[in-house]
């Protein structure tokens, strides 16, 4: 949650070129990367070496992932949809 403030916040102060507002952008975009890098190797530690990851889990996943990717095709339709149906 910090490293999601820190990127937001720093990029809205370096947008408006305060002062070390470059510097908290830099720290949040890092902050974010070392999250996203433990998350996965604890991910493929689970289903490498503790064994996991089931059939059953792996099918979770690979659902959880695709209904993922539907969602964000139907967001981005109905956002172009009810933008270019107001610009009429």
């Amino acid at each position: 949650a910090l490293g999601g403030l820190s990127l937001t916040f720093g990029g809205v102060l370096f947008m408006h070129n305060y002062e070390g507002g470059g510097a908290l952008l830099s720290l949040g975009v890092l902050t974010i990367l070392y999250v996203m890098f433990t998350w996965w190797r604890d991910i493929i530690r689970e289903a490498l070496f503790e064994g996991q990851h089931t059939i059953a889990v792996q099918q979770g996943l690979r659902m959880g992932m695709i209904l993922f990717i539907v969602s964000e095709v139907m967001f981005f339709f109905a956002f172009f949809w009810a933008f270019f149906s107001s610009s009429i």
